[in-house]
C-alpha cells in the first residue's frame, strides 16, 4: 500500500526545476519579441515624416507651376488646394516656407513640443531629400 502511495506522489505534477526552466523558456523568448518589434513605430514615424515631406514638396512644385512662385507655408497650399489638409505629425514638425521673392522654398523638420525619444525619426525624415522611395 505505501509503495502504491509512494508511486503516485512521484507522477503528480512537474518538479520545481522543470517550472523555473519553462519560464526561463518563456523569458527568453519574451525578450527576442520586444527586441524585435522595438522599432517598428520609429520607422512607422519616419515613413509618415518622410510622406509628409513629399506631399508638401509636391505641393509646392504644383504651386509654383500654376502661380510661378512658391508657397509661403501650409496653410497657403491648403486654401489653394495644392495641399488636401495641413500635416498633423505625431513627434515632429514640418513646415515649409517660401521667404522673399518666392522663387526657392525650403522644408524643415523638427522636434515636436514635449515629444522625447524621436531623435531617430527626424534625422531619417531630415536625410530624406525627396528623391528617395518612401
Amino acid at each position: 500500500m505505501m509503495q502504491r502511495i509512494r508511486a503516485m506522489r512521484q507522477d503528480e505534477g512537474f518538479t520545481l526545476i522543470e517550472l523555473l526552466l519553462v519560464i526561463v523558456v518563456l523569458g527568453v523568448l519574451a525578450g527576442v519579441v520586444v527586441l524585435s518589434v522595438g522599432g517598428v513605430s520609429d520607422r512607422g514615424a519616419t515613413a509618415a515624416c518622410r510622406s509628409d515631406f513629399k506631399n508638401i514638396e509636391v505641393a509646392q512644385q504644383a504651386h509654383y507651376a500654376k502661380l510661378n512662385q512658391y508657397a509661403d507655408g501650409t496653410a497657403e497650399l491648403v486654401s489653394g488646394g495644392f495641399l488636401a489638409s495641413e500635416p498633423s505629425p505625431k513627434g515632429y514638425t514640418i513646415t515649409t516656407a517660401a521667404p522673399g521673392t518666392k522663387k526657392s522654398y525650403t522644408i524643415t523638420v523638427g522636434p515636436a513640443a514635449k515629444v522625447t525619444g524621436n531623435s531617430n525619426v527626424i534625422a531619417a525624415c531630415n536625410s530624406f531629400d525627396g528623391t528617395n522611395p518612401v
